[in-house]
């Protein structure tokens, strides 16, 4: 069974691969140019840097902390 820790380890290189899929995709459909496409690819980085800070931040990691105090 899938625990909390497990979906949120798989969940960042998802996040972090998304961004270069939804570039190809646009890219190979031909719906967009590489040059309006570009922007996506980091747009994946920056979303599973951001779901790292907000579990970090939000997550069980930071209410183990408060309750420590």
């Amino acid at each position: 069974m899938l625990e909390r820790p497990d979906v949120v380890l798989a969940a960042i290189p998802l996040l972090a691969f998304s961004g270069l899929a939804l570039r190809t995709s646009i890219a190979v459909t031909g719906i967009g140019t590489g040059l309006l496409a570009a922007p996506l690819t980091p747009l994946g980085f920056v979303a599973a840097f951001a779901f790292i800070v907000r579990e970090l931040l939000s997550g069980p990691v930071a209410r183990a902390a408060d309750e420590s105090r």
